[in-house]
């Protein structure tokens, strides 16, 4: 069961950029419950690695989207992301998800330059360091060669609560906790109002030309909607680059892409995410080639046929996605070689 905690009034002072400390292995096992979670959120093994060392905030989560049961916007709390702080998946199958971190302000403290030790005896202690690593797997999966795994992704549902889209609040929360300026929200807030206009359907075309040609003479991202080309049933297209680390790509226009997609949206199963339309055109490093992946829903690990890309400082900014917008989680995106193509680096003009 989740519960409140009233912050501590060095909680209330930290903004993205501030340094916090991470806590030492045993101050953090002290607030943890018999299933290795704090407020229903699970502190993962990969995390002790983070343990005593002085870290800046990302960004404060204090809401998150639901990838789970689609629900929108989830309120977070009490709880940062951290720079650098994103799981490798060493102890979870070698999913290569690359999540970002949950830091419970409970597992942090101030960088106030006191050293990083256990202020905590041992005597209320419900969650031993080797039971950390042991509730990676769902109960009863824990000799299973296909396990039901748990990590603070497929946990996140439960650990936080449903945030309507309309509760100003959490944009009052994204302007003074520092994850975003007041001009970028009013702009997300206002070209989602625009959104809303055009989704009505009427004189579309022309809402959407307006659209673009603002977003030319301000320098800004084109409307963004894609519509696949491809009857749904139908088989898409692939293709094979064979991209490694480090190489450069540049991703295809809206157009390009939207010709390898069914009509909503996918591509060999993969959902080609709106989010996504806004790096057309762009150049990237490819970060890693992904081949396996945690499903957030039923906790069991999907081996991908055809692996897709992760592409480097990529990642969704919700700033499209209904219900979510502002979304500090930084979630990767996954791309298909045929909507990517191989360049020598990175533009020079």
């Amino acid at each position: 069961m989740k519960k409140h905690r009233v912050a501590a009034q060095w909680e209330k002072r930290i903004r993205a950029g501030s340094w916090l400390v991470v806590r030492s292995k045993e101050e953090i096992l002290s607030t943890l419950d018999e299933n290795a979670c704090l407020d229903g959120l699970p502190f993962q093994p990969e995390m002790f690695a983070f343990c005593g060392r002085k870290m800046q905030v990302a960004k404060v989560a204090h809401k998150t989207c639901d990838n789970i049961k689609k629900t929108g916007g989830r309120r977070m709390d009490r709880a940062f992301h951290l720079v650098g702080s994103r799981c490798d998946g060493a102890m979870h199958g070698g999913c290569q998800a690359d999540c970002v971190f949950y830091w419970k302000a409970d597992w942090l403290r101030p960088d106030d330059g006191a050293p990083v030790y256990s202020t905590n005896n041992g005597s209320n202690i419900k969650c031993h360091e080797q039971d950390v690593y042991t509730r990676v797997r769902e109960r009863g999966h824990e000799n299973s060669n296909d396990p039901v795994w748990v990590c603070q992704t497929t946990a996140l549902y439960d650990a936080t609560e449903l945030l309507h889209w309309w509760d100003v609040r959490q944009y009052v929360k994204d302007v003074t906790s520092g994850n975003h300026s007041a001009w970028k929200i009013i702009k997300l807030l206002t070209a989602a109002g625009y959104r809303n206009i055009v989704g009505l359907g009427f004189g579309y075309s022309y809402l959407v030309r307006f659209y673009n040609a603002v977003q030319k003479l301000t320098g800004g991202n084109p409307y963004p909607g894609i519509q696949g080309k491809i009857a749904e049933g139908a088989k898409t297209p692939t293709e094979v680059l064979d991209l490694q680390v480090g190489e450069w790509v540049e991703v295809k226009s809206g157009e390009e892409i939207a010709s390898t997609l069914t009509e909503n949206g996918f591509n060999r199963g993969m959902r080609y995410d709106p989010e996504m339309l806004k790096y057309s055109n762009g150049r990237y490093r490819v970060q890693m080639k992904v081949n396996r992946l945690i499903d957030e829903i039923t906790g069991k690990m999907v081996h991908i046929k055809n692996p897709c890309i992760q592409l480097e400082d990529v990642y969704c900014r919700a700033e499209c996605t209904p219900m979510r917008l502002g979304c500090p989680r930084a979630s990767n995106t996954y791309w298909r070689e045929i909507w990517l193509r191989r360049v020598d680096g990175p533009r020079t003009d």
